[in-house]
């Protein structure tokens, strides 16, 4: 007697045996290596919300042919597979082996075929899909090859009609390379990180959303409520509708709590889209301080520049008690200041010869004599370096390309810095300092020199530094923070161009200001 076959697994309990196999997958790589691959899985209440939305966009009972590009164990594929009407089916797409085969044993038996392989490397199906839903890997442009950048940039241009910038990450490019494979009046939905929403290299993505496709809808969620446990990122959904927007089309932007419940949300016009630097004022809530207009911006008064990336601050920064003991010479040692984690004073005044006056003082190594000649004259420096050349420091990217490696970026010691990262729960994220000692900054500060006017001032008249940086910290954390990014967690980030941008009439008005005349505060006025 023939047994009978063995029912299928229903989809509740395929998805419970997924969540196991995903932990179990994730468990094998350390968090550095999945923030390599962009390997975070979207969790499977955001899936099931994402799709319940886009079945309020697709025709009731009719069947979908989905696609998903970078499935992993299949978080949206359960998701799909549950809320799609009956007779609906997919393909899905994944690199790593060792989740492809995972996935192709979970959905074993049901309507969705496995792909194992790269989605980049793949040609348009021909027969095409009704939807996208994808979750692209997050992996930032320095992690791809030189090879793979020009090759994803011009496929992207080829498929999708937009150049892409070389800092353009894989997400960018996976959204610009699915342009085909999605059939005319179909539908394609992006969970991607919102930092394109306000960056340089974010413009390829918002061409092509404005005039390829038509963008239904965009929805940023809080970045206080993170919604990958294990990735620093700011999250937002893109619902596409496949054909090119018709006139006076207007998307709809909303913000924080739920894709079908948002705190807010408003219809913007593609013509104000196309014209705005920043799209992620649009849909969030109201700032309580008024929009400011200013015709005098922080870059028409300061060159801002980012402090000096070392390459290694663990060799390259090192404590005056451990720059004595090694018997490095003091030519080579430039005073630096800590982090700002450890930079307790907003206030930083030197000693006669310059030297910050700091409970502990930190001394930048930087060299630029030829190793030939610091073998021969600076036996103690050349110990040193030898230690940094067995250690790796010297095959670093940065080190390896300056020569000799063990020179610094000239960063001469800037009047005020300001903090280019932080958390806005104590108030504004960013602090800026008033510098009149002679130390530089790595690179978690910005930098910023005052330049024509602004320098000639400061020279003329010397109480007039700290009216500047008085009034640089009262541009006020709504500002700054709308000129900047925020990331996952509330974690807010000033680029130095966005810092050049900031408003800054009241800072030139000081240029005019009679000497010793103190212009009043904004917190001051009324």
């Amino acid at each position: 007697m023939t047994a009978a076959p063995t029912p299928p697994l229903p989809l509740d309990e395929r998805e419970r045996q997924r969540l196991t196999v995903q932990d179990a997958l994730d468990a094998r790589k350390t968090r550095e290596e999945r923030n390599r691959l962009g390997q975070f899985a979207t969790p499977p209440a955001l899936a099931g919300d994402i799709v319940r939305f886009l079945r309020t966009l697709l025709p009731a009972h009719q069947p979908v042919r989905f696609l998903e590009p970078a499935m992993g164990t299949g978080s949206f594929c359960s998701a799909l597979l549950s809320g799609l009407p009956a007779g609906s089916s997919g393909v899905g797409y994944e690199l790593d082996p060792a989740f492809a085969s995972a996935a192709q044993d979970l959905w074993k038996g049901l309507p969705l075929e496995v792909r194992p392989g790269d989605f980049t490397r793949a040609e348009p199906d021909e027969q095409g899909f009704d939807l996208l839903v994808s979750n692209p890997p997050y992996v930032r442009h320095h992690h791809l090859s030189p090879p793979d950048k020009a090759r994803l940039r011009a496929l992207s241009e080829a498929r999708a009609g937009v150049r892409p910038s070389g800092y353009t990450g894989l997400y960018g490019h996976f959204l610009l390379l699915a342009h085909p494979w999605v059939r005319p009046g179909g539908h394609s939905v992006w969970l991607i990180p919102s930092e394109f929403m306000d960056v340089g290299y974010g413009k390829a993505l918002q061409e092509y959303l404005t005039q390829e496709v038509t963008l239904l809808r965009l929805h940023r969620f809080d970045p206080r409520d993170a919604q990958f446990a294990d990735a620093l990122v700011s999250s937002a959904v893109l619902v596409l509708r496949h054909e090119r927007p018709p006139a006076g089309h207007q998307a709809h932007f909303s913000y924080g709590g739920t894709l079908a419940a948002p705190q807010r949300s408003e219809a913007v016009p593609l013509a104000t889209l196309t014209t705005s630097g920043k799209w992620s004022r649009f849909g969030t809530p109201p700032s309580d301080e008024p929009a400011p207009t200013a015709e005098t911006r922080l870059k028409d008064l300061f060159d801002i520049r980012r402090g000096a990336a070392t390459g290694d601050n663990n060799f390259f920064v090192l404590s005056e008690d451990r720059a004595r003991e090694l018997g490095l010479p003091a030519a080579f040692l430039r005073p630096v200041l800590p982090s700002p984690r450890y930079l307790k004073t907003d206030e930083v005044i030197g000693d006669a010869g310059g030297l910050p006056l700091l409970p502990q003082r930190l001394f930048l190594l930087d060299c630029d004599v030829d190793v030939g000649t610091v073998e021969r004259e600076h036996p103690a420096l050349w110990a040193y370096l030898r230690q940094g050349i067995e250690q790796g420091v010297s095959d670093r990217y940065l080190c390896a390309n300056r020569s000799p490696w063990y020179r610094q970026e000239r960063r001469p010691a800037p009047p005020f810095l300001c903090t280019y990262m932080g958390r806005s729960e104590a108030g504004n994220p960013f602090r800026f300092i008033l510098n009149t000692s002679q130390a530089t900054a790595t690179n978690v500060y910005l930098l910023l020199y005052p330049k024509g006017a602004m320098k000639r001032a400061l020279e003329d008249r010397p109480g007039l530094q700290r009216e500047v940086w008085r009034e640089l910290n009262a541009l006020g954390a709504d500002l700054l923070k709308g000129e900047g990014r925020v990331y996952g967690g509330g974690l807010h980030k000033l680029e130095p161009r966005e810092l050049a941008n900031a408003p800054a009439d009241r800072i030139g008005a000081l240029l005019g200001a009679p000497a010793g005349a103190r212009q009043p505060l904004l917190l001051e006025v009324g």
